[in-house]
């Protein structure tokens, strides 16, 4: 376990990846936490910092009291509930083995965390499917994305820095989403084994998308606008995937 005084620092990508740990702070993550402990026994490896207010609070993680005022130092937030846990990044890491029957999410150099968030948690709700992300992207460990997951961090397979040249190379059918591609109630899509999504600015880098690996499908729309949410857009194919 890191030294008390160097935990605050862990609000820094900087010090997250160099000690090896992140904290999440709240009553419901650190729920879900102790719910995916109960799979995944690296996660309980985990520590829990609490305040006094918190004294009665059952868990299976090494308990530590500390000050408000400590607490504060821990906190994300304006108002700190008092509750903060400091997670292990392997502990996350350790779910992914590849399984047979997974799908991929590749998300290339995505930088919204309140998108990625939202994608992480779509894909917990449907389950069966393993997040890959491309070097660049933003830090699925940064407190704004363990916000908006709802703790589904600690759910998906999550794999960090694949590049282009890798998920070629680990999936012969890779699905992108192109404005003239075809439908997405095709079989074709049904039975792909990655989904690859771009850059919210920019799209897929274009030696992904003119592979011959890669067959791209479309949303069908009234085409008033040329383009949708990039977490809107991943919501819609896993849920066309899963139906």
């Amino acid at each position: 376990m890191i030294a008390l005084d160097d935990l605050k620092k862990l609000h820094q990508k900087k010090y997250r990846y160099e000690l090896g740990y992140f904290l999440v702070e709240g009553e419901h993550l650190i729920s879900e936490l102790e719910r995916a402990a109960e799979n995944n026994p690296a996660l309980l490896a985990s520590e829990l910092f609490i305040t006094d207010r918190y004294q009665g609070y059952s868990s299976p993680l090494r308990r530590h009291e500390i000050s408000e005022k400590r607490m504060k130092q821990l906190s994300d937030t304006q108002a700190p509930q008092g509750i903060v846990a400091c997670v292990p990044m392997s502990a996350v890491q350790s779910l992914s083995e590849s399984a047979s029957h997974e799908r991929a999410v590749y998300l290339y150099e995505i930088q919204d965390p309140g998108n990625l968030g939202t994608i992480l948690r779509t894909m917990a709700w449907f389950g069966r499917s393993r997040c890959l992300l491309s070097p660049g992207s933003v830090d699925p460990f940064n407190s704004k994305v363990l916000r908006a997951s709802m703790g589904a961090i600690f759910h998906v397979p999550l794999e960090l820095d694949v590049g282009i040249d890798e998920l070629m190379q680990r999936y012969a059918d890779i699905a992108c989403l192109d404005m003239n591609g075809a439908s997405l109630k095709s079989a074709a899509f049904h039975h792909s084994a990655c989904l690859a999504f771009g850059n919210e600015a920019r799209g897929v880098p274009q030696e992904l998308s003119t592979s011959s690996q890669v067959t791209h499908y479309t949303i069908a729309g009234c085409g008033q606008i040329d383009s949708l949410n990039l977490a809107s857009t991943v919501n819609m194919c896993l849920y066309e995937i899963n139906r």
